[in-house]
């Protein structure tokens, strides 16, 4: 019989109304196992109703009980990484240690909601003109909504409403609909914790409930992280309804690879970053720029170690990379290898052809590898989103520079070389918001924050750390001025001395 996912509105399982249902399948085998259940603007309108009920409540609870719900929801979380990493290999594709990383990265932010506390304090200056004080105080927005994509199904839900809940507000969470599961384990456990019901809340769906949460007059900010394309469109649409707005968009990351480098270490570093979570990931690296006479070796060392990566079902321990997401996505990744070599690449590895024994009809593909990509190639031009690395040449680090410059995107970067000089400069110099030194992959930990340039940010805010929190609250300053207690009026006796 076949799973049905439905919603979580007010604490508790909600059975789908509009009778509209999406697949959701077994990426290592091709199979639908679950349907998801699509709202209507009328489900939306009742899980944002229920957040708003539950912020009546919730704003006003003392942070001592907002962090004692988000402690048991940590150790909760904790003891259910296996169950969650389950479901993450069981609709999204990925290995069971990919999804074991993806819960532990989720943790990171849980553990800075617990200690919210600390980000949450005011200031105070006080004397500012003869008995005036100023103080600074952060408040809650109300209702806010996140708009999760599949590829990450537990962690950047995780990203988003530890700390919208810990600030105070109340959540609605659209997750994508190709990998549903995860954020109703994360609900029941949430729901396991103590939250109070109508504090988290789950919709499923597709640009129905997309758009109705955009428009929605009771949500106050909305969280997105996805493709450039909805980024912009999510951020133009809810700023025009007076929303608050932090969407982080696509990157093509390049990785500058200096003739000094440690060849083996960059090679390592770009094979894991290229084809980690089988390339499917913002943060993956996509394009190596190669600098000088080592573009020869490096390509080599890369073709090397990526010929040794196993490929199978992400429940098997062997496998290194799992399937992709849908068939559809499988054949549109393919198609930017089919067409390298018409637009100047040279196909050093084609992993279009590649299948599984036992697990044919699985939305397989192998590690491809371009080289001598043009700029111009729409391989390089686009983000491709599967195990499709892209190395480009160059002759100096002032043109590798230009070139990653040149993008449209700027979400990650990484250089690697042994001098601290150009590492520096290149640090300063590059047009992203993440970089990486000798580093591959550079997404910070949780109390930093995470976000782009250009392209792949849309919105004044980054995710999670001190930005997360500053997202999810309000700044309010209230200047004080009190009589002092010794010009009370005449006839009450507050205790002090009238010559005071």
């Amino acid at each position: 019989m076949t799973k049905i996912v439905n919603h979580w509105i007010g604490g508790k399982t909600v059975e789908g109304a509009s009778g509209t249902y999406g697949p959701v399948t077994d990426p290592a085998t091709g199979a639908v196992t679950t349907k998801v259940a699509f709202a209507t603007v009328d489900e939306v309108d009742a899980a944002v109703a229920a957040a708003k009920d539950a912020y009546a409540t919730w704003g006003q609870s003392s942070l001592a009980k907002r962090s004692t719900i988000l402690f048991k929801f940590r150790a909760l979380l904790d003891a259910n990484r296996d169950a969650i990493a389950e479901l993450i290999t069981a609709e999204h594709g990925k290995v069971h240690s990919d999804a074991l990383g993806e819960v532990a990265r989720g943790l990171e932010i849980v553990d800075l909601a617990c200690g919210i506390t600390v980000q949450l304090k005011g200031e105070l200056s006080t004397e500012v003109a003869s008995r005036v004080d100023v103080s600074s105080i952060r408040q809650p927005l109300g209702v806010v909504a996140g708009i999760t994509p599949f590829n990450f199904p537990a962690m950047v839900p995780m990203w988003m409403f530890p700390l919208a809940i810990a600030c105070g507000n109340t959540f609605v969470l659209k997750p994508s609909e190709k990998d549903p599961s995860a954020a109703l384990k994360l609900a029941e456990l949430l729901a396991e914790a103590g939250l109070p019901d109508g504090v988290f809340n789950v919709v499923h769906g597709d640009k129905v409930a997309v758009d109705r949460l955009l428009e929605h007059p009771d949500v106050k900010a909305v969280s997105f992280v996805g493709s450039t394309p909805i980024a912009r469109y999510i951020h133009t649409t809810a700023s025009a309804k007076g929303k608050r707005v932090q969407a982080l968009g696509g990157a093509k990351n390049h990785m500058l690879v200096l003739p000094d480098a440690d060849l083996d270490a960059a090679a390592d570093a770009a094979v894991s970053a290229a084809y980690g979570s089988a390339g499917e990931r913002c943060m993956a690296i996509s394009a190596v720029v190669a600098v000088g006479a080592i573009g020869d070796e490096l390509v080599e060392k890369i073709r090397e170690r990526a010929e040794k990566i196993k490929i199978g079902p992400g429940n098997d321990p062997a496998s290194e990379m799992g399937p992709l997401i849908t068939k559809a996505h499988r054949d549109k990744v393919a198609s930017y290898v089919a067409g390298a070599a018409a637009q100047g690449s040279e196909v050093v590895l084609d992993g279009t052809g590649h299948t599984v024994d036992g697990f044919e009809d699985g939305h397989w593909i192998g590690l491809s590898l371009l080289d001598k990509v043009p700029t111009s190639a729409d391989a390089y031009r686009d983000e491709i989103f599967g195990p499709v690395l892209c190395v480009l040449r160059v002759d100096s680090y002032e043109e590798g520079l230009a070139l990653i410059n040149d993008s449209p995107f700027g979400n990650g970067t990484a250089i690697f070389t042994r001098d601290g000089g150009a590492a520096r400069r290149f640090q300063l110099e590059v047009e992203a918001g993440m970089v990486g030194v000798n580093v591959p992959i550079p997404v910070p930990v949780g109390y930093h924050s995470f976000g782009g340039w250009k392209d792949s940010l849309f919105g004044d805010h980054h995710i999670y750390g001190n930005d997360g929190t500053h997202f999810y609250t309000r700044g309010k300053v209230v200047t004080t001025r009190w009589p002092d207690p010794s010009e009370a009026p005449a006839g009450v006796d507050l205790g002090f001395p009238r010559n005071h």
